[in-house]
């Protein structure tokens, strides 16, 4: 029992402190620790629920650098697709989920590559609805949530700003309709409430590491992060 408590509240932070520096990737680390742990179903939806948490930390932190106006119809748009994709959590393949999320992230690598600017705003919306509907029925928006931002027109901070009030609108969107189908496990919120400070010392921590990185830094951080959810799914395969 003791090494599962620690073995959770590592998880925990480093996926906290993955979300705060790159503005995702946190269910990338959590989703796949507590399933292994509490089973699919309870471990995907106390996740949801901890990164829900976590993100009103990151929100706050990056607050005056939220981009509302220009992230607005992604934002709405992920939320739209979490909410979808909660109440069909277990209807779709979860090997054509992936072969699907791969084929999205190539085909977006390739999009940015080659500058198709009108392919990249049409992919901004597609992205950000598929996003939030991946997110809903596997518990991790993969790489979509990230290509749905990155089109936006947004510096680093902006754009950890913008994928922080995403990533918070989705995870709250997913937490409230597990919770009304009892998905969350018991002392779900309990353990939440307790890793307040957890959230604290690492959304502080990832900010402090995103504003020394530069841009470069951080565009090396987001494709790291965007390697390891395709890896994950390559891997689930």
């Amino acid at each position: 029992m003791a090494l599962q408590i620690t073995f959770v509240l590592i998880a925990i932070a480093l996926a906290f402190a993955v979300s705060a520096s790159a503005g995702f990737g946190g269910s990338l680390v959590l989703v796949p620790a507590l399933a292994l742990l509490l089973g699919t179903k309870p471990g995907t939806a106390l996740a949801a629920l901890l990164l829900a948490a976590n993100n009103v930390m990151k929100v706050w932190a990056y607050r005056r650098t939220i981009p509302v106006k220009r992230a607005l119809v992604v934002v709405v748009l992920v939320a739209v697709g979490a909410a979808l994709g909660a109440l069909l959590f277990v209807a779709a393949p979860e090997k054509v989920v992936a072969i699907a999320v791969i084929g999205s992230f190539v085909l977006a690598f390739v999009v940015e590559r080659l500058d198709l600017t009108r392919a990249k705003v049409l992919g901004t919306h597609l992205f950000a609805f598929a996003s939030g509907a991946l997110s809903g029925f596997s518990g991790t928006s993969g790489p979509l949530k990230g290509l749905a931002i990155r089109n936006l027109p947004l510096d680093r901070l902006h754009m950890v700003g913008a994928l922080s009030l995403a990533s918070l609108v989705g995870d709250v969107t997913k937490t409230v309709i597990w919770t009304g189908a009892n998905l969350i496990p018991p002392g779900g919120y309990l353990l939440t409430a307790a890793a307040v400070p957890l959230m604290v010392g690492a959304t502080l921590l990832g900010r402090r590491f995103n504003t020394r990185i530069g841009e470069r830094g951080y565009t090396y951080l987001f494709w790291t992060v965007m390697t390891g959810y395709t890896a994950r799914l390559i891997a689930g395969l």
